[in-house]
């Protein structure tokens, strides 16, 4: 049995140890033979030497949620638990500064391209986010995590969720079904997104309880959303009115993504993409960051790269021939 002791500091030791020390046992519990003192801010960690290095890593982990939102719920000690630990005793790979989310399958979700990261780090420095750039580069999917971790921690009360569903146009109503069933096929990459990272009962939960909400951009007129991390994807297909509509609809404590690939609108002509517009309009507004992705992010099929590379030669080729 080894033995260690860690001052606690830049935090209230009560805050971190929890009412009755119950932090300090529900960590204890995950470790087999822990013993865990806490005495002032003074902890004393015994048990064996690879499980107080772990322990050690939990408190560290703790400390820095705490200074971020001065302080700590169980879901927090849970998620720290998860991520130091893993579930059942599992090891998972080591969270660093690009992890975003533990997803409900137990992996850890984090930026992995350049781009990636930058949207990751705007997301967390700006109240509005534009990320631009071809399929398959993962911006839903980071934006979506994004969302996600921030109702974890309590950051925001509830998440929504919007696509153009451009394709439906008005024939949307006769689709068979109820209204979730006629929306699902133009939202269900969202449903995708979230199915990775929040177990489906507890997502099930949410989504009845509108905790989380999938909702066609056409039904977010007249809304104000406070407390809510909102995205809107596939974004290239709102128009220049839907846009506006989109970004007024933004209350207190809310923080919004918006994702698009310009390069692939469906919008008919001559309506103009309120995405393209909308470079123009709010690039110079603090608060507002654009984040582009290239072909060097996408991160499915390796041809998916060639794919891109392949569309943007023709399109050059063709746009020289016009000229």
């Amino acid at each position: 049995m080894a033995e260690k002791k860690i001052t606690i500091d830049r935090v209230n030791p009560v805050d971190l140890y929890g009412l009755n020390d119950a932090n300090l046992k529900k960590i204890e519990s995950a470790f087999q033979q822990a013993q865990i003192i806490g005495r002032g801010n003074q902890l004393i960690l015994r048990g064996k030497a690879e499980h107080i290095e772990q322990i050690e890593q939990v408190f560290k982990e703790l400390n820095r949620v705490l200074q971020r939102h001065g302080y700590l719920t169980n879901n927090d000690v849970d998620t720290v638990l998860d991520l130091v630990v893993g579930i059942n005793g599992g090891h998972r790979p080591e969270a660093d500064e690009d992890t975003i989310l533990l997803s409900g399958k137990g992996q850890i979700i984090k930026a992995k391209t350049p781009a990636q990261k930058r949207l990751v780090e705007a997301a967390r420095t700006h109240d509005v986010v534009f990320a631009i750039g071809p399929a398959g580069t993962g911006k839903t999917y980071i934006a979506v995590a994004l969302a996600v971790a921030a109702l974890k921690a309590r950051q925001v009360k509830r998440i929504v969720l919007s696509r153009p569903a451009v394709e439906a146009g008005e024939r949307l109503g006769f689709l068979p079904g109820d209204f979730r069933e006629k929306i699902d096929p133009y939202l269900r990459p969202l449903y995708d997104a979230l199915e990775d990272m929040i177990p489906r009962d507890k997502l099930r939960m949410y989504l009845d309880q509108n905790v989380i909400e999938i909702v066609p951009l056409a039904y977010m007129r007249g809304r104000t959303l406070s407390g809510a991390y909102v995205i809107l994807d596939e974004a290239q297909n709102a128009t220049t009115t839907q846009m506006k509509m989109f970004l007024t609809r933004l209350g207190t404590n809310s923080k919004a993504i918006v994702t698009g690939d310009i390069t692939q609108t469906d919008l008919p002509q001559p309506q103009q993409s309120g995405l393209i517009q909308v470079q123009k309009i709010l690039s110079n507004i603090d608060g507002i960051a654009f984040e582009y992705f290239g072909r060097e992010d996408v991160v499915r099929h390796r041809l998916v790269k060639d794919i891109i590379d392949a569309y943007e030669q023709f399109h050059q080729q063709n746009s020289e021939r016009t000229e």
